[in-house]
């Protein structure tokens, strides 16, 4: 997940840095550096936003399958064939 955010969010910076430029009337050429740096400095964070994202999910889901197995394992435990009386 973390490759795909930052591969999401470097070239978003990049566009954006590049939009900014035309839209000020800048050269490109002068900016390029800079548009450069957000797309190195954006994906790395979004690298570790998406690593991040991806152990939270993943712990969640191991909560719940753990979850999900204790209370299986209390089931089969529980006495059979008794009746309430």
């Amino acid at each position: 997940m973390g490759r795909t955010y930052a591969g999401i969010l470097g070239p978003l910076a990049l566009a954006v840095v590049v939009a900014r430029t035309l839209a000020h009337g800048g050269a490109i050429e002068a900016n390029l550096l800079s548009a450069w740096l957000a797309l190195l400095i954006f994906a790395a964070i979004g690298f570790f936003v998406g690593q991040w994202a991806e152990w939270i999910v993943g712990d969640s889901v191991r909560s719940m399958l753990r979850l999900q197995a204790e209370r299986a394992g209390a089931a089969d435990h529980e006495p059979k064939g008794r009746s309430a009386a």
